[in-house]
């Protein structure tokens, strides 16, 4: 970090200072061997002799960086002085349930949209059978440029689209942008429920008081159903100096890897039977988390509907000598089970803002897919 400090001189006082770049300049194509080369494979197998999805959101996270490292890329420059990291993953939405073990895998890569200080990166993964490759996958996420030290933004290179069909996925772009900031506009923390979200609440509520007393406290449990609060797993990491990148701070794609395993095991054990994933959304990343810190990970059916489940994974840092607890992360997972699953029910006012607020999200993926 010392001998970053000095590359604060390299950086540009005005986005209009750097020059612009093309989508094509910052293309990156990258192959994972596993069919070629077996000795990697042992990395990401898993039980069910598939792809483990937890590395493919590390490699993901990496290639990201690594495509906006391109985009920033200076010619005269030997380091760069920007610090990427990643804001959000917007949306991962898979094509494939399986992803095979043995054959070889192809990401593919671009900046498709450019703010002040941030880029948006789409990513495609692929999967080779028979000689030809087929999507398993598409990714949106988004990264901020940082100083050397990574304490305030930095400006990157404006984006020039060169064709129509580059023109809309830059105008796709904004209209991300513009949608997160809706979706944050009109989150449940800071708005009250819509009309139609206050009668799915009210009938959940009628449908669980007990016929047999007049009461607004006894409550029964319908069938085929679980309550909330039973439907959740916790786990904990210490996080060691392996999994730190280059600004000694815990890599995201590793904390993307661990919230994904454990709401796969939230939703295998809800579901009680093999959960594959669907999509991944609006992950943000809140606060970097230290090496040394404990990660403290909640996973949470929240919503359920046929054989999907929802799930939201909440991380917060804890500090032992403190004894706070600080947010770092809210994950959203959408799987699909092999069966249909039960109904997960809230009990209390909070828990049925966590019900709807899932359902906001399954309904968004649903569109999506």
């Amino acid at each position: 970090m010392q001998e970053r400090k000095a590359l604060h001189t390299l950086l540009a006082k005005r986005q209009e200072d750097l020059p612009p770049r093309r989508m094509k300049d910052s293309y990156l194509e990258v192959i994972l061997p596993l069919g070629s080369q077996p000795e990697i494979r042992e990395k990401y197998l898993n039980v069910h002799n598939s792809v483990r999805f937890g590395r493919i959101l590390e490699d993901l996270d990496s290639l990201g960086v690594l495509i906006c490292y391109t985009h920033t890329k200076q010619e005269m420059q030997q380091r760069s002085p920007l610090s990427i990291v990643t804001a959000l993953v917007d949306k991962i939405n898979l094509c494939q349930k399986i992803i095979h073990p043995d054959c070889d895998i192809k990401f593919t890569g671009n900046v498709s949209w450019v703010g002040k200080t941030s880029m948006e990166v789409r990513m495609h993964m692929l999967q080779q059978h028979g000689g030809d490759y087929s999507p398993v996958l598409d990714a949106t996420f988004v990264m901020v440029a940082r100083d050397p030290e990574n304490k305030r933004p930095a400006f990157v290179n404006p984006l020039i689209p060169e064709s129509p069909e580059e023109e809309e996925i830059f105008k796709q772009g904004e209209l991300n942008k513009l949608k997160r900031i809706e979706f944050s506009t009109a989150s449940l923390l800071k708005m009250a429920p819509t009309a139609e979200e206050r009668n799915i609440v009210h009938d959940i509520f009628l449908n669980t008081l007990d016929p047999r007393t007049v009461s607004f406290r006894s409550r029964k449990l319908p069938p085929n159903s679980v309550w909330i609060e039973d439907a959740k797993l916790k786990g904990l990491e210490i996080c060691h100096p392996e999994e730190r990148n280059i600004f000694n701070r815990i890599f995201g794609g590793f904390l993307m890897r661990k919230a994904f395993e454990l709401a796969w095991a939230t939703a295998c054990s809800y579901g009680g039977s093999r959960p594959f994933i669907v999509s991944v959304d609006d992950i943000m990343f809140q606060k970097p988390v230290e090496v040394g810190s404990l990660l403290l990970l909640s996973g949470q059916v929240c919503y359920t509907e046929k054989n999907y489940i929802q799930i939201r994974v909440h991380s917060e840092v804890y500090n032992a000598n403190t004894k706070e607890h600080h947010t770092t992360n809210i994950f959203h997972f959408t799987f699909i089970s092999e069966n249909e699953v039960p109904q997960v029910v809230p009990k209390t006012y909070g828990e049925s803002m966590l019900y709807l607020d899932g359902k906001r999200h399954f309904t968004a993926v649903m569109k999506e897919i």
